[in-house]
């Protein structure tokens, strides 16, 4: 039943984004009651029966085809994120695959956040948890070896942590961008109980979730510009990649850079020489469940 109301409020979110003139149809006659596209104006843009749309938007069309899928994430303009996320929602055979119990990070990549002294990076895995990170990273954002393991999760951080959110100037992209983050795990792991369990705390506690959620935005790290507002130096922008690891799918390698010569490549070296007294030289968790 979650992933039917789930499917049918991602579509009718992603119809009304989208107006008539926006997919060069008319406006057609008479005052809409809802904005966006219609359904039957979303079933001809897609070339299926108004009947057939209406199915699949209720989650009553277990076995449609991933061309039927596929016209109707083209409709409504989807970016691949969101595509795929529709695909996981349409056909929740692919998506529950079981996650694997324990999150744990490989020797060599913990070897490889120590060998980058003056970078911010860390490793997350499903539900943003931070396995893995190094010490540019804590000066960063925040001590992640002072935290509880429950506490060391990135969205729970951005949209509950005050110091934290203090952080970052740009609120609206960094949430936007979290929840979006959180909303293909959602869709990849369906059964998450854990994930679940953050998804409902974070409604209860957050307004910034609460808006972002109901927007159904959808998107991958990747890789792009961060502010920073950091008590110790102050304003800067950082260059993020964010690399997905091939023999761990769940798992994510985020490092922050300045170009060389820059006063935020200053910043950066400033951070780099913040060591708290019990921190290890990079750090690693492991996660249950």
């Amino acid at each position: 039943m979650a992933r039917r109301t789930d499917l049918n409020d991602f579509l009718r979110t992603c119809r009304a984004r989208l107006r008539p003139g926006d997919v060069g149809l008319p406006p057609g006659p008479g005052q809409r009651r809802v904005p966006g596209l219609r359904r039957e104006e979303l079933a001809l843009l897609a070339g299926i029966s108004v009947d057939y749309y209406i199915r699949l938007e209720q989650g009553r069309c277990d076995s449609v085809s991933e061309g039927v899928l596929d016209a109707v994430a083209s409709a409504l303009r989807l970016n691949d994120d969101e595509r795929a996320y529709l695909h996981q929602l349409a056909k929740p055979t692919r998506a529950r695959a079981r996650a694997p119990r324990a999150q744990t990070v490989r020797a060599g990549l913990r070897q490889l956040l120590h060998a980058l002294p003056a970078s911010p990076a860390f490793v997350f895995g499903r539900r943003m948890d931070i396995l893995a990170w190094n010490p540019p990273a804590c000066a960063l954002i925040t001590d992640f070896a002072a935290l509880p393991a429950r506490r060391r999760n990135l969205a729970r951080l951005i949209l509950l942590d005050e110091g934290v959110k203090r952080l970052y100037p740009n609120r609206e992209q960094v949430v936007s961008d979290t929840v979006g983050h959180l909303r293909i795990d959602a869709g990849r792991y369906p059964d998450d109980l854990e994930l679940a369990s953050l998804i409902g705390e974070l409604s209860m506690h957050s307004e910034e979730f609460r808006r972002h959620w109901a927007m159904h935005t959808v998107k991958s790290k990747t890789h792009g510009v961060k502010e920073f507002r950091h008590p110790l130096v102050g304003e800067f922008v950082l260059a993020y990649e964010t690399l997905h690891l091939p023999d761990a799918p769940d798992q994510l390698l985020t490092v922050y850079t300045a170009e060389p010569g820059t006063p935020a490549d200053d910043n950066l070296r400033i951070l780099a020489t913040w060591h708290p007294g019990h921190a290890p030289a990079a750090g690693d968790a492991t996660i249950d469940s």
